[in-house]
């Protein structure tokens, strides 16, 4: 059975979309595991067996998780700017966006480095060799965001529309602008499943022109540097804007639930579509101009999209209610991706050595690393002040848990 119901209301907690940006978070702890696992030479902490069926998962998982959740923070956004005011929002994002940046950086990359160590150590025989080159100089084009760049990514996005909302609210003063062209297209292009064709076409366009493009790494990630990428600023930046967009109208759920199981199909065929087009081009190198480049940036765009609306048009459909369990998840999603790499890094050079194929060192690394991280958020976050201040909330111990307010990281 489904858990139909009608748009909600203002003030209604989006149990489905809660649950798509816990997932979002969530698969990248999988997708991290998968790092030391893919065929070539990569640049990982270790580099173990290597494995087609998880090089191919974690690419299939890298086309739309981030995207996901680039679309529902832009929901998100423009609920609790509405709710709260200018200067509440800006207060709320300071604190559980651009802080949660700033204090986690410096330790997390501490450990970061500390098991990369580790993991150099352990793949030269248990010593660290004497010949290492010099860490390179931190620049604003080199530094290292690590996975936090979407914190960063962001705060600049939040900036971006408080300018933009600041100047469109000078110009269209009585709101027929954004009433009628803005919302008239948002409606046109929930229409039918034909609206993600337009969607697709400024990343596919950015991906065409950007040169020495790893195919298989799909959009290229800003985790480097304190200037994003433009194929990352043009994928993620259309994902947020479309989601504040499309919450000025909720009922445009509505569609995204209606057509669901149109776009998943389309996604799955687009995404095998992708996998034949560069089955003979390696996961280190850069994909050669021409067509077929053209043509694969616009079918791995397309891709991104229809995953995007399909996955959560089918939780609109199937997670509307609330579950215990997955409300739990979803908390815990916020910590778990703050401080899971370090923790996924480490268990990858503990089974390193182990004499065991390379699925189960996957599977292993990813159920340690969960078991460790959400042991975590129940002892040292959920009941307290650090909760309260991811969340919003600090949960008593053995009180029945309130009703939270909408997430809206």
């Amino acid at each position: 059975m489904t858990d139909t119901a009608p748009a909600p209301a203002m003030g209604e907690r989006l149990h489905a979309l809660d649950a798509v940006r816990a997932g979002a978070l969530l698969l990248g702890v999988a997708f991290h595991a998968s790092l030391s696992f893919l065929p070539g030479p990569q640049i990982w902490v270790v580099r173990d067996t290597p494995s087609e069926a998880i090089a191919t998962t974690g690419y299939v998982v890298h086309i739309f998780r981030m995207a996901a959740f680039f679309v529902i923070a832009g929901y998100f956004g423009r609920m609790l700017f509405h709710r709260r005011g200018a200067w509440g929002f800006v207060r709320d994002r300071n604190s559980r966006i651009l802080m949660p940046l700033l204090v986690f950086w410096t330790p997390v990359m501490a450990a970061i480095i500390a098991c990369f160590i580790w993991g150099v150590a352990a793949m030269n025989g248990g010593v660290l060799p004497k010949d290492g080159p010099p860490p390179p100089p931190i620049t604003v084009d080199t530094f290292p965001l690590t996975h936090l760049w979407f914190l960063y990514l962001l705060t600049l996005f939040y900036i971006a529309a408080l300018a933009i909302r600041g100047i469109v609210a000078t110009i269209d003063r009585n709101g027929s602008l954004r009433a009628g062209p803005v919302d008239a297209a948002m409606r046109a292009l929930l229409a039918t499943p034909a609206g993600a064709v337009i969607l697709a076409v400024p990343l596919s366009i950015a991906l065409a022109m950007r040169n020495n493009w790893f195919a298989w790494g799909g959009i290229p990630t800003p985790d480097t540097g304190l200037v994003p990428n433009a194929a990352a600023l043009i994928a993620y930046g259309t994902a947020f804007t479309f989601g504040w967009l499309m919450q000025r109208q909720p009922v445009l759920l509505d569609a995204l639930r209606r057509w669901w199981p149109v776009y998943l199909i389309g996604a799955v065929a687009l995404t095998i579509a992708c996998c034949i087009m560069i089955s003979g081009v390696s996961i280190v190198t850069p994909m050669a101009e021409g067509d077929l480049k053209s043509a694969y940036a616009y079918c791995y765009a397309l891709a991104v999209w229809t995953w995007t609306l399909g996955l959560i048009g089918a939780a609109l459909t199937f997670l509307t209610r609330e579950r215990p369990a997955i409300r739990y998840v979803a908390d815990a999603s916020y910590w778990v991706y703050l401080v899971h790499l370090p923790v996924v890094m480490a268990m990858q050079v503990l089974v390193f050595t182990l004499p065991l194929p390379a699925l189960a060192k996957w599977g292993i690394v990813i159920g340690a690393s969960f078991l460790i991280l959400l042991a975590s958020y129940h002892l040292l976050v959920r009941h307290s002040w650090i909760g309260k201040w991811l969340n919003g909330r600090k949960l008593p111990w053995r009180k029945p848990e309130p009703k939270l307010e909408m997430q809206a990281t």
